[in-house]
């Protein structure tokens, strides 16, 4: 295996507690660290079950208005100016609850004036605006450089669309080895209450405004400097983890469900940055990414761990070099997972940001965690002088990681840009991926077979148009095919549509389909969104977070993975957007399949706005010809098809209105959806609800029978007799259908470390018909001993139902994936007055498995 990794114990171990995962250290911290540093736990667990998931409605409505486009960033409406840019900022009104201000950090208000100052010094700092956050709040990116003409900073654009668009030939570009600007990015404060990253900023940007030596003017020479001075200033002034809408945004890249998120997104495609670094705490001692295995095995990693590794090195270097000790400030020396820990802290999901860049070009990213914890418990219970000791270390800390990595691009600008070119030219030609070892990878000590990880990409992807003949997965929504097509334009994948039916792979498609020929730049992109994944089951004990997701297995819409074929036969255009769907049949009545979120949305708004809504047998929804106009509104506004249909529908759907005990991402997708929701919680009802406000309830967090006052207990259990609808998710919603004595069923509980892309089988009709054959689990669970009644809408697929993701048995060999083979894992029936639909799955998970939301959407409306 190499040169042996060090023999150092494993740090971190699994708890499970409420079903959320949670990396707990073995060895004893300081007084000043964090006990689970960066914990992995379920989004939204934090909750309690006191607490009901809030978000402004408004947010939730800008969030999902923003489809992506740079709109008012400034990141594409600045062609033709050179740098600087000044832009003078707005101030916001001072805010004195804001939480940084107790830790004597610079509170959100004051980043506006302190941008506009540094403008003012000499010609090297300017300020864009890359987004808004969710609760409205300007997001700030800031470039640092030598000053540039119109025409030079256009020179750097070509050169740098070269570099993407014409890997070979940016290679042999003499003009890009002398002279291209390396682009490095730092992603400050994406955890609102990991404050200090933008105050190191702050400080490092009006030093280099300043800075006169010869060694600062290099630096800005030869390289652009990026900085998103918070990325979340939501959680910035609230002092939490979370947006405004409840989300841990580094969490969200895959889906990039937050305005957030699609403003780094929009960063990394517009900026194209070699080297980036995302600064979180709180570790001791400080923690420098590279990481323990398993490695994405979409990473070109040989190219991504020679850079990372050496970058580490340095930073390493430079925080420890600051003189703290653990003797007299409490502060332990840095840590490498990839050198100094076995498992527990991997690069394998591309949710997170720096697990994220490598697809757009960046070789060599990090996550740093300063040392000292000033948030949670330490914010409310350590002395204001105490917070603000440990508050200027973590500046400095993160200081000190900044320059050090500027200092290493400089010196290797121009091997990290070979590196880049690389890897787009791979991607570009189609060529095999590099394993690491010794040979590949001189200079890494440790490196082992427990390193390597690649795949086989496969020659194109190809998303039919009406259905597949001679294999696929058979022809699913329209709507959710073209969403699809949009999220990989959105993250610079390139898909094309082909203008005459074709061949390929022994399938025949039609004119229209769309094809992702996967010799392109950002291949590793394309593979780790659509491909199945892999199940890591056997290969380490512990993950810090999801091990598996697939939006060609989950976000509704048919994907086939071509292995082999020559593409040349086949007529295509480049894609921008994806084609239209809406339609509305222009005669009789009209018919709405239920298979996607939008069009669970549309027939909401059909119901908001009174128009009589049947459901078919299928689940299916059924509108009248004379509510033609506004299904073509709604057609419209959703991008959905209405088609003819002789059914007349079965019972009458109603607006149904959701009291909903959630997660952040539930909720968001809730109103996604368009249900009218009205969160509540054990705390909620017990100070008094009414419960004429609801007809169904939707259980999944933050709801406990058994804490309820006994007036609270009544109300609900009143709901409940006299007809209200209850859909449960996950323990918490099974515990509430065994307290208050519905569906006579037994709900199992499976490991709850596991997570990852799952087989299963529907029964169809009104809760999973059309629904796909793939779903999402976290923390699984499964029905057994189904009473008279009690209908299994869905089970788990037979023999080893995980195809991507984490799932072991537990130690005493229950509760893993062979135990749930065929078991129930989506139930419904009727308990007296109340319908009730059970998931053991979590199709609503963080707001990413689009395919699998109508599931919810059908049972709420159906118990409704």
């Amino acid at each position: 295996m190499g040169i042996s990794r060090p023999s150092r114990p494993v740090l971190l171990t699994t708890a499970v507690t409420a079903g959320a995962l949670v990396l707990t250290a073995l060895a004893p911290g300081s007084a000043t660290a964090d006990p689970t540093p960066r914990p992995a736990v379920r989004e939204g667990s934090p909750l309690g079950a006191d607490r009901a998931a809030t978000a402004p409605e408004a947010a939730a409505q800008r969030a999902l208005g923003d489809r992506g486009s740079a709109g008012d960033t400034g990141l594409r409406g600045d062609k033709g100016r050179g740098y600087p840019r000044e832009r003078k900022l707005t101030a916001p009104p001072e805010n004195p609850a804001d939480k940084s201000i107790k830790l004597g950090l610079t509170p959100y208000h004051g980043i506006a004036p302190k941008l506009n100052a540094l403008q003012r010094i000499g010609d090297r700092v300017s300020v864009e605006i890359a987004g808004r956050s969710a609760g409205g709040h300007q997001l700030y990116l800031v470039t640092v450089t030598a000053p540039e003409s119109a025409r030079e900073t256009a020179r750097q654009e070509r050169m740098r669309e070269r570099i993407e668009d014409s890997p070979a030939a940016a290679a042999r570009d003499k003009a890009i080895k002398s002279s291209y600007k390396t682009p490095v990015f730092i992603n400050n404060n994406i955890h609102g209450n990991e404050w200090e990253g933008t105050d190191a900023a702050l400080k490092l940007i009006e030093k280099l405004a300043k800075a006169k030596d010869r060694k600062s003017r290099s630096l800005l020479a030869h390289n652009r400097l990026y900085f998103n001075i918070t990325t979340n200033p939501d959680g910035r002034i609230a002092g939490t983890r979370a947006n405004a809408n409840g989300f841990d945004l580094n969490r969200d890249f895959v889906t990039a469900s937050q305005p957030e998120t699609r403003a780094v997104r929009r960063i990394a495609i517009a900026k194209q940055p070699a080297v980036m670094l995302d600064l979180h705490g709180y570790v001791n001692g400080t923690l420098i990414e590279p990481t323990t295995p398993p490695h994405g095995e979409n990473y070109e990693y040989d190219l991504f761990l020679k850079n990372s590794y050496a970058n580490a090195l340095g930073m390493e270097a430079a925080v420890n070099g600051l003189g703290y000790t653990e003797e007299k400030d409490g502060v332990k020396p840095a840590v490498i997972p990839f050198r100094d820990q076995e498992e527990g802290w991997d690069d394998w999901p591309p949710i997170f940001t720096p697990q994220y860049m490598p697809f757009h070009g960046a070789v060599a990213t990090h996550t740093i965690e300063f040392p000292m914890q000033v948030n949670n418990n330490a914010y409310d219970t350590q002395p204001v002088q105490e917070l603000r000791r440990r508050a200027a270390i973590n500046v400095d800390i993160a200081g000190a990681a900044m320059r050090a990595a500027l200092d290493w691009t400089d010196r290797h600008r121009t091997s990290v840009i070979a590196d880049q070119i690389e890897v787009f030219r791979r991607g570009a030609t189609g060529a095999e991926q590099v394993p690491v070892s010794e040979e590949t990878v001189p200079g890494v000590p440790g490196i082992g077979p427990e390193d390597v990880y690649t795949t086989e990409f496969p020659r194109a992807y190809v998303i039919p148009a009406g259905g597949a003949k001679g294999g696929g997965h058979g022809q699913r929504s329209a709507t959710a095919a073209a969403r699809l097509v949009d999220h990989l334009v959105a993250n610079d994948v390139r898909v094309e549509r082909a203008s005459h039916g074709f061949r390929l792979g022994g399938r025949t498609y039609a004119k229209g389909s769309y094809v992702v020929d996967m010799h392109q730049p950002k291949r590793g992109l394309a593979n780790v969104l659509l491909a199945d994944g892999r199940d890591i089951s056997d290969k380490v004990s512990t993950m810090y977070d999801i091990s598996g997701w697939s939006l060609g297995r989950l976000w509704g819409a048919s994907v086939d993975a071509v292995k082999s074929g020559d593409l040349d036969g086949v007529h295509t255009r480049k894609v921008r957007a994806a084609s239209g769907v809406a339609y509305v049949a222009p005669r009789g009545d009209l018919r709405l399949r239920l298979d996607d979120p939008r069009e669970i949305a549309a027939v909401n708004s059909l119901l908001a706005e009174g128009v009589s809504v049947r459901r078919d047998r299928d689940g299916s929804a059924v509108v009248p010809s004379s509510a033609r106009r506004a299904a073509t509104a709604a057609a419209k506004k959703y991008d959905v098809a209405f088609d003819a249909t002789k059914a007349k529908g079965g019972p009458a759907l109603h607006r149904t209105r959701v009291a909903a005990a959630v997660t952040p991402g539930e909720l968001f997708a809730l109103r996604e959806m368009n249900f009218d929701v009205v969160p509540v919680s054990t705390g909620v009802l017990n100070s008094g609800f009414d419960w004429k406000k609801a007809d169904v309830l939707f259980v999944s967090a933050g709801l406990d029978r058994g804490k309820l006052n006994p007036a609270a207990r009544a109300g609900l259990d009143r709901f409940l007799a006299g007809g209200g609808g209850l859909v449960g998710r996950g323990a918490t919603g099974a515990a509430l259908n065994a307290d208050a004595g519905l569906l006579d069923v037994r709900a199992v509980e499976g490991n709850g470390d596991a997570n990852g892309v799952v087989r299963v089988a529907n029964a169809g009709g009104t809760v999973t018909g059309g629904a796909p054959d793939h779903s999402f689990v976290y923390s699984p669970s499964w029905f057994t001993d189904l009473g008279p009644g009690v209908r299994a809408e869905q089970r788990y697929g037979s023999g080893n139902p995980l195809v991507s993701g984490h799932w072991r048995a537990l130690e005493d060999g229950t509760g893993g994936p062979a135990d749930a083979a065929g078991r129930a894992s989506v139930v419904s029936g009727s308990a007296g007055a109340a319908e009730v639909v059970l998931f053991g799955t979590e199709p609503l998970f963080r707001d990413h498995p689009k395919g699998v939301f109508p599931q919810v959407g059908r049972a709420l409306l159906s118990v409704g």
